[in-house]
């Protein structure tokens, strides 16, 4: 076959800052899925646009021809009680330390008949994946076929699973080329890797939480609001209702990082208890997913408190082979970590805590490692708490106690603790874009 295009004129184009056309957008995707470009002609096309970046136009043509790569869901066949299309709206985070907001997210947004397909998946380094806490629940299995899918969202009105190999087969091609072409930081890549699949899974709606600080993907709060920007704009492109909410990663979210221990803390959130800032955070993104959905008038903080939230939490998990009364696993060896004096916790830094995790096991540094169901880290105290000398400021969980020391050493620097009366004010939702 004849090919529309040369890949080294593409590759000239970008790195001469000019613009690419849209015809020569569809083939480079297609190309390269299909291996006519090659992994160093790809990179260097990657290298061009970090470096001089792209249109929204650009970007739009590109996220469409990752999308165009693959299948696309479609959730038409969800039906309401009263027999009318059912709404999906879905929840995406660009990762951080202590992020189980997913897990009860979808439940809490489930209980308003709006149903949520969320597609998850593992951690990589000192983010945890929502995949990797879920399969700490004893049974409990990820991968689902695409009816069993759509049974349970008509049934139980959520589902978090792993998404299927035929979702923009070319962002899987493309994101393990970033990893190791130092291009991952390309802001046009990484909006356009994240919208192809949260549009290919065909949800009607969608809520970004942005992450930014220490313990984010993004430390820069200007590239984060950038990225959200982006994203933003692309799913309206495609025509899907979308939000963004820029929030703050400095510090982790909640009082556990790691697997298991995380599942514990959602369910005590869906029993109505829990750390407050999981707390809000959760609240606040299923007031959006409500909102884009069309729903104006709900009280998810109700759901909450009332238990509904719970009874479909245990319907979601009994539904993908779990047992969720079951109990959880827990790390054979323990290490506590006192406060060095007396005063206010002023920082806890969200990066030394994620690698303090990840280098206990809750973690991986390549996609084939196994992780520990028990290892992380557990806190006993935040910012704005008061400690004293000798007390416990966390706790180091592992099944593998030689991995104590260098835990350890990540967290050296991570917690400040500074005379009494200096109590810090931390917002956690810094701005919404839309």
């Amino acid at each position: 076959m004849t090919e529309l295009f040369d890949a080294v004129d593409i590759i000239r184009t970008k790195r001469d800052k000019g613009t690419l056309s849209p015809e020569q957008i569809d083939w480079t995707v297609d190309a390269y899925t299909r291996g006519v470009i090659a992994d160093e002609q790809m990179s260097a096309l990657n290298m061009a646009i970090l470096l001089n970046g792209m249109s929204r136009a650009e970007i739009s043509r590109w996220t469409a021809a990752m999308i165009a790569s693959g299948e696309r869901m479609n959730f038409s066949s969800l039906r309401t009680p009263s027999g009318g299309v059912k709404a999906t709206s879905d929840k995406h985070s660009t990762g951080g330390v202590g992020d189980k907001i997913t897990l009860p997210l979808a439940p809490l947004v489930a209980v308003f008949g709006v149903a949520v397909p969320q597609l998850s998946g593992r951690g990589l380094g000192h983010t945890g994946g929502t995949l990797d806490k879920l399969e700490s629940i004893p049974g409990w299995r990820a991968d689902l076929s695409n009816e069993a899918m759509m049974a349970q969202l008509q049934d139980v009105g959520a589902v978090i699973c792993a998404a299927g190999a035929g979702l923009a087969p070319a962002d899987k091609k493309l994101y393990a080329l970033r990893d190791v072409t130092g291009t991952v930081e390309a802001i046009p890549l990484i909006a356009s890797s994240i919208m192809s699949k949260k549009i290919a899974e065909g949800t009607g709606s969608l809520v970004l939480d942005v992450k930014v600080g220490s313990g984010a993907f993004m430390k820069d709060a200007t590239m984060a609001r950038e990225l959200a920007e982006t994203m933003v704009a692309l799913g309206k492109d495609a025509g899907v209702h979308t939000v963004a909410l820029l929030t703050n990663m400095d510090t982790p979210l909640g009082l556990t990082a790691g697997n298991a221990i995380e599942v514990e803390e959602s369910v005590e959130v869906l029993a109505g208890g829990g750390p407050e800032d999981v707390v809000e955070l959760t609240v606040a993104l299923a007031r959006e997913m409500l909102a884009g959905a069309g729903i104006h008038d709900a009280d998810p903080a109700a759901a909450l408190k009332d238990g509904r939230a719970m009874d479909v939490w245990k319907r979601m998990i009994a539904a993908q082979g779990g047992d969720p009364d079951a109990a959880l696993p827990v790390a054979k060896e323990s290490e506590v970590i006192y406060a060095p004096a007396d005063g206010v916790v002023v920082g806890l830094d969200a990066l030394s805590v994620g690698v303090a995790a990840w280098r206990l096991g809750a973690g991986r540094a390549r996609k084939e490692d196994v992780v520990q169901a028990g290892a992380g880290v557990r806190m006993h105290a935040k910012p704005g708490a008061m400690v004293r000398a000798g007390e416990p400021l966390m706790t180091l969980l592992t099944d593998t106690p030689e991995r104590f020391e260098r835990a350890k050493e990540a967290l050296e620097h991570a917690v400040i603790i500074a005379p009494e009366g200096a109590r810090p004010a931390q917002e956690l939702i810094l701005d919404r874009i839309s």
